[in-house]
């Protein structure tokens, strides 16, 4: 069964898809009020047989997801037309039971802590990749600590680097962003319960003793208050996924222009339809990195839109979080196409070593001139020795010939410490 909408295709992976499918997001929601039912019955709040009733009637199975999108926009809000529908069907089963469906709950309750338990999820998914792409990164950097290359300033050459250092670069790049990412996971992991105004009036002196219950039943922490208009723990972790998109945007378009076929120095891997052209045979197009970078230019105005959306009035917005679905999806649907797509690129990257050396080459030493400028400096001073480069350079396109002036592998400076402190081996 597919979950990918044609219109996502670009923009989202099969595995986020799925948490966040009609059923998946139905279930959350309903796991709420079962989870709220089950907690009011231990503190003595509602009778154990209406949890029960109201547990068994919580399945997403059978509930008219169309209808329910339908009259959620009527409403403004999903919750209102599920918890009729839930009422209605607990109320087949048992009458009495019916009337204690969402007890002392308010509609965003029931959205807020869904949509928490939709991101939980989403982080177990994201992890399982983000664990492929640094194991790959670091077994890439390891396998290429002594490939040299040319370094590419403002994308002009200059003194030699590693493979090995950029693939390390680009490994604690991500690991730096995955942690922020786990930190903002953690700290928004927050069960929302705060009834009407956000005081759980109606539960009288039981309201902190359900709301503790509450988010054990369901896995949350219980914040010091509900969070209706206060939605920065939200935004924090939005931003820390779009850096992190960002990041492997970064990673995406340095390989991008290291296929181009005038550099030729690393690829894609192919086959299974991926980086062919529709026009033209002979291509091998970066495809996944592609999709990387579409992520990464998609991020930062999802993520403005939501900051917007903070600035919300008094007790409970009206506009403003109502308009979070659709941005956290996209930022995290972001964040896992950028994640899934660079996961295949680092595990099939193909690095031509040979080509690297080439290009290095073909500059006729020109990137030494720096080194041929402390080569010649104690001889004959540091301005001297730069116009002497220069009018080299100028003359004939290479530095002075100096002996081992161009043999990169004398200089690389600190590139084998950095990339080992880089994949944290110092």
């Amino acid at each position: 069964m597919m979950f990918t909408r044609l219109m996502e295709s670009l923009a989202a992976t099969e595995s986020l898809s799925r948490v966040f499918s009609d059923g998946n997001v139905l279930q959350a929601m309903l796991d709420f009020e079962a989870a709220l039912a089950r907690a009011e019955a231990r503190c003595g709040v509602i009778p154990a047989e209406a949890a029960e009733h109201i547990t068994r009637a919580a399945r997403a199975e059978g509930f008219d997801v169309g209808e329910l999108t339908r009259l959620s926009l009527r409403a403004g809000t999903p919750a209102i037309p599920l918890v009729k529908m839930l009422t209605a069907r607990v109320r087949a089963a048992d009458e009495s039971a019916a009337g204690f469906v969402h007890w002392g709950a308010t509609s965003q309750d029931a959205v807020d802590s869904a949509l928490v338990l939709l991101l939980g999820q989403c982080r177990d998914v994201l992890r399982r990749d983000q664990e492929r792409v640094l194991q790959a990164l670091r077994r890439l950097s390891g396998d290429h600590a002594g490939t040299v290359m040319l370094a590419r300033t403002l994308l002009q050459p200059a003194p030699p680097i590693t493979f090995g250092l950029k693939a390390a670069g680009w490994y604690a790049g991500v690991r730096r962003g995955w942690e922020r990412v786990a930190s903002r996971f953690d700290e928004s992991a927050c069960v929302q319960f705060g009834g009407a105004s956000g005081t759980l009036a109606a539960l009288g002196d039981r309201g902190m003793p359900v709301g503790e219950a509450l988010s054990q039943e369901l896995g949350l922490k219980l914040p010091d208050a509900p969070w209706h208009g206060h939605r920065d723990r939200l935004a924090a972790l939005m931003a820390a996924l779009s850096i992190y998109t960002g990041t492997l945007g970064k990673m995406a378009l340095d390989i991008a222009l290291l296929m181009q076929f005038e550099v030729a120095e690393v690829g894609e891997p192919g086959g299974n339809g991926r980086g062919g052209s529709s026009a033209m045979p002979h291509k091998r197009n970066p495809t996944a990195c592609m999709l990387a970078l579409g992520a990464a230019k998609r991020s930062p105005g999802l993520l403005a839109d939501f900051v917007a959306g903070m600035v919300q009035e008094h007790e409970r917005a009206m506009g403003g979080w109502q308009s979070e679905w659709t941005l956290v999806q996209g930022i995290v649907q972001g964040a896992g196409v950028a994640l899934e797509s660079m996961v295949e690129v680092v595990e099939g990257l193909k690095v031509d070593a040979a080509r690297m050396r080439e290009n290095l080459d073909a500059t006729k030493g020109a990137v030494f001139a720096e080194k041929a400028v402390v080569l010649l400096t104690p001889e004959l001073g540091k301005e001297a020795a730069l116009r002497r480069v220069e009018e080299a350079i100028g003359g004939t396109g290479a530095p002075p010939d100096l002996p081992g002036l161009t043999t990169p592998e004398d200089y690389l400076g600190c590139a084998e410490e950095f990339r080992r402190r880089l994949l944290g081996e110092h």
